[in-house]
């Protein structure tokens, strides 16, 4: 497949890495000189069979394209959905933020020639010079798919391409990925932030600080610039779910003022170590899903996922998790 990767930052240049690895000729462009200075000289040494070109030009990059991938920033994807006016093939993104994105491509193409897309994979560092091409490989690929409005071959064939990297593909609603990455991934950036913060000012705490502070502020290295954009652009939905962290935290707070502090934490605490300790869900059933958007949707939003497309028998293969008491 002919694939145009606009952006080429960490995850644009992991995903032009991979595709161009996996066979699909890519052709990559990014707005910044030096990025694209940068890639091509990644370009040209590539193996064999992972050659690629970095464009000079944004038109140029998309010219020949069947697929058009978005790996741009939200605040900067406007523009680029402008110069795409007129393109007729398939356009898919990475944006960690979904139903803004949803909108800005109703204003600019048509809708059915659109699928959102969101690998939930990355690293605190960012740019070219980071990028992986194994990066995707085992990771969670959202795909979404809008009843009524996504034209099921266009999220088929990316199904398709993204399980051929490794990936799992997981369909929801725009609607239904950002509430859940408001919980699962951009309030963790806030709270690795404010952890961070606590300690930052403690020379002590943070000489001692090990493997709890470690694990629970890596994020926060994160560019701050991309935080605010990842949490910023899905504001609706990170509110309420850091109304519930807060909550909860509220509770633990509550419970460090009472007359035995231990035994008031104990049954705060043992729900989340449960559920810590069964995640991630790597394994369950293997089961057969047709190609319907009603049921494609149905596994997503039991925690399942496709992990390939039989064509001749217009089925995909899934994995739904084994659940316990009723839930996955």
């Amino acid at each position: 497949m002919d694939v145009a990767v606009i952006g080429l930052g960490l995850i644009g240049g992991s995903l032009a890495q991979a595709l161009a690895t996996a066979g699909h000729r890519i052709i990559g462009f990014d707005a910044d000189p030096a990025t694209r200075g940068t890639a091509r000289t990644a370009a040209a040494q590539a193996a064999p069979q992972a050659r690629w070109q970095v464009a000079g030009r944004l038109r140029d990059a998309v010219a020949h394209a069947e697929l058009v991938a978005l790996a741009v920033p939200l605040p900067a994807l406007s523009p680029v959905l402008t110069e795409l006016a007129g393109y007729e093939g398939l356009v898919t993104d990475v944006t960690s933020v979904k139903g803004p994105v949803r909108d800005l491509v109703r204003q600019h193409l048509p809708a059915a020639a659109y699928v959102g897309g969101h690998p939930m994979a990355g690293k605190e560092t960012s740019g070219f010079a980071a990028a992986d091409p194994g990066l995707f490989t085992g990771c969670a690929w959202v795909l979404c798919l809008e009843p009524g409005e996504t034209a099921l071959p266009g999220w088929l064939a990316m199904a398709r391409l993204v399980t051929a990297l490794g990936a799992r593909a997981v369909p929801a609603t725009a609607a239904e990925h950002d509430r859940a990455v408001a919980a699962a991934s951009h309030v963790p950036h806030l709270l690795a932030a404010a952890l961070t913060t606590a300690v930052a000012g403690d020379p002590l705490a943070a000489a001692l600080a090990a493997g709890s502070f470690r694990d629970g502020t890596r994020v926060a290295a994160t560019r701050p610039e991309l935080i605010a954009a990842m949490c910023g652009g899905n504001a609706a939905a990170v509110g309420p779910a850091l109304d519930g962290v807060l909550k909860t935290l509220g509770e633990l707070r509550a419970a460090l003022d009472g007359p035995d502090p231990v035994a008031a934490l104990r049954p705060l605490l043992a729900p989340a170590s449960l559920a810590r300790a069964a995640w991630p869900v790597v394994a369950g059933t293997v089961v057969e899903v047709p190609w319907h958007a009603d049921a494609l949707l149905e596994l997503g939003r039991a925690g399942g996922w496709v992990t390939g497309v039989d064509d001749e028998r217009r089925v995909l293969r899934a994995v739904r998790p084994e659940t316990v008491g009723g839930r996955p």
